[in-house]
């Protein structure tokens, strides 16, 4: 059986302070958890901003020295997402997952690009998706090689800047993959401030349960020391001194889970 899976980090790499602070508190939960797989995520680069002024990250090259500075000092497999094919064999070298966004979850070469490092791929799937149709997703990363995969349910647009998390999906999506569920991105309001996107960060622990109890096998969070003042998805990340309180409570309830067989 797998190790249940926890990928967590800030949305963007904004700076190295900001990721070790992060990568501490992990490395330090996988201690207390060595049943957990516990994953460090962060993005060189956000192509998907609501404005044309919102930060987006500081380049592949400097993301992936922090993600590799983090593997070496907290021993914790890294992921990091791509936008475009050619970027699949940059970031290969230094990440254990790489990770294709929900908007473009259904581009054949970049699925192919990704499978085709050996890496694992985690995709997320499209807010315009029927759980269903990723069984696509899935059939196009076994063609390029893919061994170990992940598909990550992030809620579905339910009319204009809103998203509702449909539980089903993760059953369906389980006959042909891992499940994944995004606690965070699921709680957004896109484009819901205008130009940035809005969330309601009070739903993301109520959702969570919800989901563990569903039977996903991993959780992702966003999560920032200082969530008010990041320069990406403000509105949803996890306070970092949360974090830990919040997913301990999860992990309680997905061992008893597990045990009662429900």
């Amino acid at each position: 059986m797998e190790r249940f899976t926890v990928i967590a980090g800030p949305c963007v790499i904004e700076s190295e302070d900001i990721c070790m602070e992060v990568a501490e508190v992990l490395a330090s939960l996988q201690k207390e958890y060595p049943d957990v797989r516990f994953v460090f995520k962060s993005s060189f680069d956000k192509a998907n901003r609501s404005s044309i002024h919102s930060f987006r990250g500081k380049g592949l090259e400097y993301g992936l020295s922090v993600l590799s500075k983090v593997k070496e000092r907290y021993n914790l497999p890294v992921l990091t997402d791509i936008h475009e094919s050619w970027q699949a064999k940059e970031v290969a070298p230094v990440v254990d997952i790489i990770q294709i966004p929900a908007f473009l979850c259904r581009q054949t070469d970049l699925l192919l690009s990704a499978a085709e490092t050996g890496r694992e791929v985690n995709v997320k799937k499209g807010q315009f998706l029927s759980p269903w149709d990723t069984k696509n997703i899935v059939e196009k990363l076994k063609y390029g090689g893919a061994t170990k995969y992940y598909l990550t349910e992030r809620g579905t647009t339910f009319g204009y800047n809103n998203l509702v998390v449909d539980f089903r999906s993760i059953p369906v999506m389980k006959q042909w993959s891992p499940v994944i569920y995004d606690a965070t991105h699921s709680v957004q309001l896109p484009g819901g401030l205008g130009n940035a996107s809005g969330g309601q960060r009070e739903f993301i622990y109520p959702l969570s349960k919800s989901a563990v109890i569903v039977g996903v096998d991993g959780l992702f969070f966003e999560t920032h020391p200082n969530p008010e003042k990041a320069l990406s998805d403000a509105s949803t990340q996890l306070p970092l001194d949360q974090f830990p309180s919040i997913l301990k409570k999860l992990l309680r309830i997905r061992d008893f889970a597990v045990k009662e067989g429900i």
